[in-house]
């Protein structure tokens, strides 16, 4: 019989970034259409947002190359991706809520077994999605 070893566990992603070109940009667009509240801000420099129970922060990746002292350096060049998981039925509500602030939806996807996604980008071009909640369950 195979032995069981216990290994450490990963329990969740606790912060996760994305790069942006304009903060301040950034900020209306994820609080006014995405509907996050603000945690902390330093201008020109990062944006810290609740999204359920993690983090999202914006980074300015010009300013996050420079050293800051606290943090390693960091930055990154180019656009990422992050998909916010959503109950089924918000699909139609968070449709609606993209149209009514003039941000356009770049892709609609039904994965099968009761899965979808939409795709839509911010500001920066980033490509942000929602995606059914059970996606991995």
């Amino acid at each position: 019989m195979r032995e069981t070893k216990n290994y450490m566990k990963l329990n969740n992603i606790a912060e996760t970034a994305l790069y942006v070109r304009d903060i301040a940009e950034a900020q209306k667009f994820y609080t006014e259409v995405l509907k996050m509240e603000v945690i902390d801000m330093t201008p020109d420099r990062d944006l810290f947002l609740r999204c359920g129970d993690s983090v999202l922060i914006l980074f300015n990746p010009e300013q996050t190359k420079k050293d800051g002292g606290v943090v390693p350096t960091h930055g990154s060049v180019g656009q990422g991706h992050i998909a916010f998981g959503i109950p089924e039925a918000d699909f139609t509500p968070w449709t609606a809520q993209l149209a009514k602030n003039r941000v356009a939806v770049e892709k609609t996807v039904d994965w099968g077994d009761g899965v979808h996604s939409i795709y839509f980008r911010d500001p920066s071009g980033n490509s942000l999605e929602c995606i059914s909640e059970n996606c991995y369950r």
